[in-house]
């Protein structure tokens, strides 16, 4: 079966792809470490801040918007590391994540909501949003879907 289209053959996961699948082997070894959850929780903060911190100008400053807004408006969600990106937990499971454009070198960061969110709106409804830049509007927004998504 193609991937990219009728022409082409599947040659397996990217680089990019097998990195990601890496850090979260990775992190979920980590995880299993004998720690207090207090501990963990702090330690996993640390790291979020510090992935962050390496991600290039446009993707740091989307991502510490974003780990602020959802820090600020969900605080019930604990950063985490999910597949070497930032993520906020609840009760050890994904509520929603960021993505680097630059990571999978895709031309925008997103910022994504698993299904432990209570997003439902109907019979469809987003679980993920693009990211180019930040604007008030678009804090705004953000505060609304984390809130809604621990409601």
């Amino acid at each position: 079966m193609s991937r990219t289209g009728k022409n082409s053959t599947y040659e397996g996961f990217t680089a990019e792809e097998r990195a990601a699948m890496k850090d979260r082997a990775r992190e979920m070894k980590k995880e299993s470490g004998r720690k207090s959850r207090a501990d963990k929780a702090a330690e996993a903060k640390e790291e979020v801040l510090a992935k962050i911190a390496e991600l290039q100008d446009s993707d740091r400053a989307l991502a510490e918007r974003v780990h602020a807004i959802v820090t600020a408006n969900a605080p019930a969600l604990e950063p985490k590391l999910w597949y070497g990106m930032p993520a906020y937990a609840l009760d050890g499971k994904i509520v929603c994540h960021f993505q680097s454009a630059e990571k999978f070198k895709a031309r925008y960061a997103t910022l994504g909501f698993s299904d432990q969110a209570e997003l439902d709106d109907g019979a469809m409804w987003p679980t993920a949003f693009a990211l180019t830049k930040m604007t008030p509007e678009v804090e705004a927004r953000i505060a609304a879907l984390v809130k809604q998504a621990v409601s």
